[in-house]
């Protein structure tokens, strides 16, 4: 009952055509808003990113313009040439001069270490003790020095690390610059210089580039060791971390990448500091779930007001469907009693809508009923009559045929030969015609139909006509649509054959192409005016559409051939009418050589 029911189907339908439209929208509207603000919050992460880079990046070239400073005194430096021939009073001035200005140029330096790459001496300064002269070289900071050899800068930038004043043994972090000084403009290394600075700067310009609530922020050294970390679990499973040897690897100084791994599942930004800078990775990681938490909110505000449009709509569609329905049933009601025979079924109007004029004209069926069933007895007794005619008419056919045949015998009889074979062709074309039992053909017998009908006109025009058939052998047995041809070359004799120059000539061509039995007519008659011709065919196009145009009289073989096509193949079939150049009308008909299905014209009837 629920799938036959009109008004099932209709709340249904309206259901669907709102529920769908309104659930495309909220999925198109949620996945572009998640891809835009997703893109927005890139594109904000990476300008934020940026800008850390470039003060991060100031801050390390103000660090290392303080050790390249001292090429900028020549006693110092002519002093690191020569240590032991500058050990004097005013030579440790100079140092002491130097190494005090680079430890107050900036507040987290902590410490100045200059090794002299001869003898192994370490000259030091902090800000607990004054400059202290030593011999104290460690393995580990052999090791930095020589990553300061090795780099195409001279310079080494040691991440975090743990140090321990000599006063109070207190650890401390701090990050290490190292300078290797060369003998410019040779490369000789002449000493070493250290500064040990707190990360307190690098710590509050870090703090500045992320939201620490949703947000994960690193710097990782070219070595892959993390300068700084916003979340402890990374620092204390470092190599767990395959994100950061797979930053370390991309060549590319800046970009976005995505990434899935233990419990992030997010976004990672990241922009490079150049090499002469340390050569550090600044890396922002944002997880889905902030990325998309507008796209979220947004989302479910449209479903919060979509529910509320949604309970309306349904309470919309269930008046309509009520209303539209409820006369469709009163109507149901009356046609079931129609059924079981009370044929003078009335009921109150139902609207003036297209359902009232629908109650009204069943009303007014039903009068017309009542009205038809009071002739039924004249009609029968007219059918009886109409039986008789029908027998009549067949016994008539019948008679003439068995007539012609008796001439033919007299003429056999009498030696006309002429005579009995033009009584033979006109017999053939008689009972091709009158034979109403078949509506197709095969193509022979269409063939065989108009050889009769051109002998008949031969005999009648003599020398003055000429006709010539030609058909492909394996076309004869393609069913064609009976007397399709007749017309056609009907139409030479009665307005071309008369106003031709020379003796007629007829040709009738019928052969394969590809898929396709192709027909031709040719005639030399005098051919069609153009623009009688394109009148044709606006005569053809109005009676294909229904319409019944100017000039519709006229042509009536022609489009008889058009309608008749149309019928069987519909558009599969073409026919075409031309003027030949040389003089004359040109037909073609095309066919498909195997028609669609079992249709012919009785069929429609039936």
């Amino acid at each position: 009952m629920f799938s036959s029911s009109i008004r099932n189907k209709l709340i249904v339908l309206l259901l669907v055509t709102t529920i769908l439209p309104f659930g495309t929208s909220i999925v198109i509207t949620y996945f572009h808003t998640k891809e835009s603000l997703k893109n927005q919050v890139v594109q904000e992460n990476r300008n934020l990113l940026y800008q850390g880079k470039v003060n991060l990046e100031s801050y390390i070239n103000e660090l290392n313009g303080l050790t390249l400073s001292l090429y900028n005194n020549p006693g110092f430096i002519n002093f690191l040439r020569s240590p032991d021939k500058e050990s004097n009073y005013l030579t440790i001035g100079i140092i002491t001069n130097v190494l005090q200005t680079i430890l107050y140029a900036e507040d987290n330096i902590k410490g100045v270490h200059i090794i002299l790459a001869e003898d192994d001496r370490v000259i030091s300064a902090s800000k607990r003790s004054a400059v202290v002269f030593s011999r104290n070289v460690t393995a580990k900071n052999e090791e930095h020095y020589i990553k300061a050899i090795e780099s195409p800068y001279n310079m080494y930038i040691e991440p975090i690390h743990t140090l321990y004043e000599n006063s109070d043994n207190k650890p401390k972090n701090v990050i290490s610059l190292h300078r290797s000084l060369t003998n410019i403009p040779s490369d000789q290394v002449l000493a070493y210089i250290s500064l040990e600075v707190t990360p307190d700067k690098i710590y509050k310009l870090s703090q500045n580039l992320y939201n620490q609530n949703t947000e994960e922020f690193y710097i990782v050294s070219s070595e892959g060791e993390l300068v700084y970390s916003s979340n402890n679990k990374v620092s204390a499973n470092l190599h767990k971390q395959k994100w950061i040897e797979r930053l370390i690897q991309t060549k590319l100084k800046k970009g976005t990448m995505e990434w899935k791994e233990g419990s992030f599942n997010g976004v990672m930004i990241y922009n490079r500091i150049p090499q002469s800078a340390g050569g550090w990775i600044l890396v922002k990681r944002i997880p889905y779930a902030t990325l998309y938490e507008s796209a979220f909110n947004v989302t479910k505000i449209n479903i919060m007001f979509g529910v509320i449009g949604l309970l309306l709509v349904i309470l919309a569609t269930l008046y309509v469907s009520f209303k539209i329905t409820s006369p469709i049933r009163i109507l149901l009601k009356y046609i079931h009693q129609v059924e079981k025979g009370n044929m003078k079924a009335q009921f109150e109007s139902l609207g003036n809508d297209e359902i009232g004029i629908l109650g009204y004209r069943f009303k007014k069926m039903m009068e017309k009923i009542n009205g038809l069933i009071d002739r039924e007895y004249k009609l029968e007794l007219e059918n009886k009559t109409n039986q008789l005619k029908v027998l009549q008419s067949q016994i008539n056919p019948h008679f003439l045929y068995n007539a012609l045949q008796s001439i033919g015998t007299v003429a056999l009889k009498n030696k006309v030969p002429q005579i009995y074979s033009l009584v033979t062709q006109l017999s053939i074309i008689m009972r091709y015609g009158m034979n109403m039992a078949e509506d197709k053909v095969p193509l022979r017998k269409e063939i065989n139909y108009i050889k009769a009908f051109l002998l008949l006109q031969k005999e009648r025009f003599g020398d003055q006509l000429e006709y010539s058939i030609h058909v492909d052998e394996e076309m004869l047995d393609v069913h064609v649509p009976k007397m399709i041809l007749q017309p056609i070359i009907e139409n030479y004799f009665k307005h071309g054959f008369e106003k031709r120059d020379g003796i007629g000539k007829i040709k009738l061509e019928c052969k394969r192409e590809k898929s396709s039995l192709l027909i031709k007519v040719l005639d030399n008659g005098i051919g069609v005016q153009e623009s009688r011709l394109e009148e044709i065919y606006k005569h053809l196009k109005e009676e294909s559409n229904g319409e019944q145009g100017k000039g519709a009289e006229s042509n009536i073989g022609i489009k008889n051939v058009y309608a008749r096509l149309k019928l069987y193949y519909d558009n599969l079939a073409t026919l075409q009418l031309e003027n030949r150049e040389e003089g004359g009308f040109f037909v073609s008909i095309r066919l498909p050589i195997t028609m669609e299905g079992n249709t012919h014209e009785s069929d429609h009837n039936r």
